[in-house]
Formats: structure tokens, C-alpha cells, sequence
């Protein structure tokens, strides 16, 4: 092990993450009640230009007024890209007038860490200005190529401050390389295998270098079940703590796929079990059910068991 550590940073739950236009108000109750972990209510492309300002009032509002935290959900706001007009009024606004219910804000198209540190900066800023006694933290969308040129640098600089988590943005990642997909998240049939293999394995790997989640992002076609729960398990199998849904429809899928299944939890347990007996003999290694497991059979066993007191502390 190296003696250079990177601890995690805020430990959450986010199986699934619900996108819910900041436009759109009425959807606001349904997503409370949605029983996703994560909720983003999004300021950026869900919105059309014309409802920016609207858009950023009813977000405010639904921060303030509405029991999140009682309906075990973290609550995210998606602000406008750096390049754009909206994004210093949205960081100020949200956080002077809701940011003691703020949990995270998540940053689109990060290229650089410099898109991050500005971000973080204002946020530092204006906490203090506040008074406010929360941390807020921040996520950042991996979704150009110039971002995952830079994932690495991203993360490792981030991770000493308010980032938590990287999220990789297919739809807009697949456009900035000029690929050939069918639909959002989905996979080209003239590509033997996962074209987007490549590119979560490797923000899954920045992230848990340096402490951070990774999140898979959306998949588009909301009628199909089983490629929504195949792009899931295929995230999940890279190591992603969670997947975005696009509709309530997603929700279950994406809960189902990330968290441990009964199997699974029990066989982590009996490993672990099995370890300490080992170590009580004096030895450092065991076998259960005809295999060896040994020191790292216990980290993945204790990861499965981990995740699973995790979520079955939010009574889900």
C-alpha cells in the first residue's frame, strides 16, 4: 500500500440520481416522494433560456419549502455552464437565499479544475457571508473531451476541497468526441463491446484514487427497462456507486442494480467471518467454499457490507 492516502471525502448514498427540471415546479412534489436518493433540480439543460430566471426562482423556493431531508433525499441543483451568463447569479442566489438546505451543487462541462476552484471559491465566500453552518459540496460533470483529458488533474486537486463526486455526461460526451451512438447511454450495435467502457473506467479510477463517488449518468430511452438495468450493472461492475434517472420509471431500476443483494451481503459477511477465525489461528489467509480469500477478499467484503449498512441506514 502506498503511504500516500486519499480518504474519502463525504461518504452518501446516491444510487440514483433524479434529474427534475428547475422549469417545471410541479414536478417538484412527485420527485420528494420519488424515493430516489440523490435529486437534482436542474438549472441548465432541462431549461430553455427563455425560463432561466423563473427556473432559478422556483428552485430557491423549493429548497426552502419543501422537507427534503425528511423524505431521506440529498438535495443538488445543477447550475449554468461557466460560459454562460446565468452561472454567477445562480451560486449567489442560491446559496445566500437557500444555501442552509443545500447539500451539493453540481457543475456542468468541467473541463479544467480551474472550472471547479472558481466555483469553490464563491461558495467559500459567500458561506462566510452567510454565517452558514453547513458545508456545501460540490459535483462536477465529466461530459467533454477536454474534461476527460483532465479527469485525473480534476480529481486529485479537487479532492483537498468541496468535491465529492464526478458524474460522467454521456449525451454531451459523445457529441464533444464526434461519436456514433443510437441513443443516450446506449450502445452502437458496429462497436464490438461498450464504447463507453474506456471513459467510465477511467473517471471510476480518478474518483477512487482520490476519495471521490462516481456517478454513471443518464440513459435516454425511458421504455427500455432492461437497457437502462444493463448500462446500470455494467457501471456498477466499473466500480459507480450510482446511475442518474431521467424519469421516475428509472428510479427503481437504478435502486435495484446498486444495492447489494441478500446473496451477496451474506456471503461478504461469512468472508469476513471466516477472516477473523483465520486470524485467531494466526493465519492470514482462509477458505470458504473451495476458494481462497485472503486480505483482499475482506476489502471487497467489507465494501459490500459497507454499502449495505449505508443504505439501510436511510430506511430504504
Amino acid at each position: 500500500m502506498s503511504h500516500t492516502l486519499y480518504e474519502a471525502s463525504v461518504q452518501r448514498v446516491q444510487r440514483c440520481e433524479l434529474a427534475v427540471p428547475g422549469s417545471n415546479p410541479g414536478m417538484f412534489e412527485k420527485a420528494l416522494k420519488s424515493g430516489a436518493d440523490f435529486i437534482f433540480l436542474d438549472l441548465e439543460d432541462a431549461v430553455a433560456p427563455d425560463d432561466k430566471l423563473q427556473a432559478r426562482k422556483n428552485v430557491i423556493e423549493a429548497i426552502n419549502d419543501l422537507d427534503w431531508k425528511g423524505h431521506g433525499i440529498t438535495i443538488s441543483v445543477r447550475i449554468n455552464g461557466l460560459d454562460t451568463q446565468y452561472m454567477v447569479r445562480d451560486v449567489v442566489d442560491l446559496v445566500e437565499q437557500a444555501g442552509h438546505k443545500l447539500d451539493t451543487i453540481l457543475i456542468p462541462k468541467v473541463g479544467v479544475y480551474a472550472d471547479v476552484y472558481m466555483v469553490e471559491a464563491m461558495v467559500n465566500q459567500l458561506e462566510m457571508q452567510q454565517g452558514l453552518k453547513n458545508r456545501i459540496g460540490i459535483e462536477a460533470l465529466i461530459e467533454t473531451a477536454l474534461g476527460m483529458a483532465n479527469v485525473e488533474d480534476i480529481a486529485r486537486n479537487g479532492a483537498s476541497g468541496r468535491l465529492e463526486a464526478l458524474h460522467f455526461g454521456v449525451a454531451d460526451y459523445a457529441a464533444s468526441n464526434r461519436a456514433r451512438t443510437t441513443n443516450i447511454g446506449g450502445l452502437n450495435p458496429d462497436y464490438p463491446g461498450d464504447q463507453w467502457h474506456a471513459a467510465i473506467s477511467r473517471m471510476t479510477v480518478a474518483c477512487r484514487a482520490f476519495g471521490l463517488r462516481p456517478i454513471d449518468g443518464p440513459f435516454g430511452d425511458i421504455n427500455d427497462k432492461d437497457g437502462y438495468k444493463a448500462a446500470a450493472r455494467r457501471a456498477a461492475a466499473l466500480g459507480c456507486e450510482g446511475k442518474w434517472a431521467i424519469h421516475p420509471s428509472q428510479i427503481e431500476l437504478a435502486n435495484e442494480v446498486f444495492t447489494p443483494p441478500a446473496a451477496e451481503i451474506e456471503k461478504a459477511e461469512r468472508i469476513l467471518a471466516a477472516l477473523k477465525e483465520a486470524a485467531a489461528q494466526g493465519k492470514g489467509a482462509a477458505a470458504l467454499d473451495g476458494r481462497l480469500i485472503d486480505a483482499a477478499s475482506e476489502k471487497m467484503a467489507n465494501n459490500v457490507v459497507k454499502a449495505a449498512e449505508a443504505i439501510a441506514a436511510k430506511g430504504q
